[in-house]
């Protein structure tokens, strides 16, 4: 048995068993995925797949014992591959970050730049996706640490960590109606044309757990996954947009719109750091993480990582 067979079996499961897109994915030939996972079947003496005729229908049983070894080899073979990564150039390499497009927007430049200036070797590759695309992407080992707000929790192959809390924001021309009010609340905003986020991005979720608990429908016009176009929408009078507090702060302001608070009405919103459970995180992936939050140290990742995550509270 080796590694390639290892990897034709992972892959074909990443890939609905589908072994044309494994073997797409592994820059390889079909018959020749089909015929290592043979020979490994072959050699334990257990069938890995159920098939019908040539085609994969599902894992067996043994089969699933198989893939949990095999995750843990390639896991372990990776790891090997950043240890001596880390000690032939410790202060060089490529920190892959896998994150929303808010985060990668207004979150993470500063952090990014002050990592450059920590380790100017370290290169930056930057995957944005949504956040289930996100978790995949460090499943994937294609990143080493991923930045979401929703979803990353629901993976128990992921170790997440508390990193910030954040809040919407509403925001609305300057002369818009709803600013001559004290308090705008959800009933207001149920009268209104909305503009905010994709249901899957950036603590969309809460919003519409809030209409919901009101028994109120909100008239959404127009989502989108980055908070610039909503704000663009807005000026153009198309309705009143809630984005991420971080979107309208700083230089992000703009003249023509005005920011309202919405933790009131939507509560708030956890963002979340995420490795995969069992990887050896190289020294600038630590500082990384320290960097985007206060409350993150190397110690309390380590610690997580090593099997005792429900230790750390944000």
């Amino acid at each position: 048995m080796n590694l390639h067979q290892f990897r034709f079996v992972q892959e074909a499961v990443r890939r609905n068993l589908n072994l044309t897109e494994a073997a797409q994915a592994l820059h390889t030939s079909q018959p020749g995925v089909s015929k290592g996972i043979i020979e490994l079947e072959e050699e334990l003496g257990i069938d890995i797949f159920v098939r019908h005729g040539k085609r994969i229908k599902r894992v067996t049983e043994p089969g699933l014992q198989v893939l949990k070894s095999i995750e843990i080899i390639l896991r372990e073979v990776n790891n090997l591959k950043r240890i001596g990564e880390q000690y032939a150039a410790q202060d060089s390499g490529t920190l892959s970050i896998a994150t929303t497009h808010t985060q990668a927007r207004y979150v993470l430049p500063v952090p990014v730049a002050r990592l450059r200036q920590i380790y100017p070797k370290v290169g930056i590759s930057l995957h944005q996706g949504s956040p289930d695309q996100v978790a995949r992407m460090v499943l994937e080992d294609v990143a080493e640490i991923g930045v979401a707000t929703e979803s990353l929790g629901n993976y128990p192959e992921l170790i997440t960590l508390p990193c910030y809390e954040w809040q919407h924001v509403l925001v609305l021309p300057v002369d818009h109606p709803l600013l001559a009010r004290e308090r705008i609340a959800l009933e207001d905003l149920a009268q209104v044309p909305l503009i905010t986020y994709h249901p899957s991005f950036t603590g969309r979720s809460r919003i519409d757990q809030a209409f919901a608990l009101r028994q109120l429908r909100p008239h959404v016009v127009l989502e989108a996954i980055d908070s610039d176009v909503i704000k663009t929408y807005v000026k153009l009078g198309l309705g009143v947009g809630i984005v991420a507090e971080m979107a309208m702060q700083g230089e992000n302001q703009s003249p023509e719109l005005v920011a309202r608070p919405a933790a009131q009405l939507f509560g708030h919103n956890l963002a979340r750091v995420a490795f995969k459970r069992g990887a050896y995180l190289r020294q600038f992936v630590l500082r990384f993480a320290e960097l985007l939050s206060e409350r993150l140290t190397r110690e309390q990742i380590q610690r997580a990582m090593s099997g005792t995550p429900d230790a750390y509270e944000l």
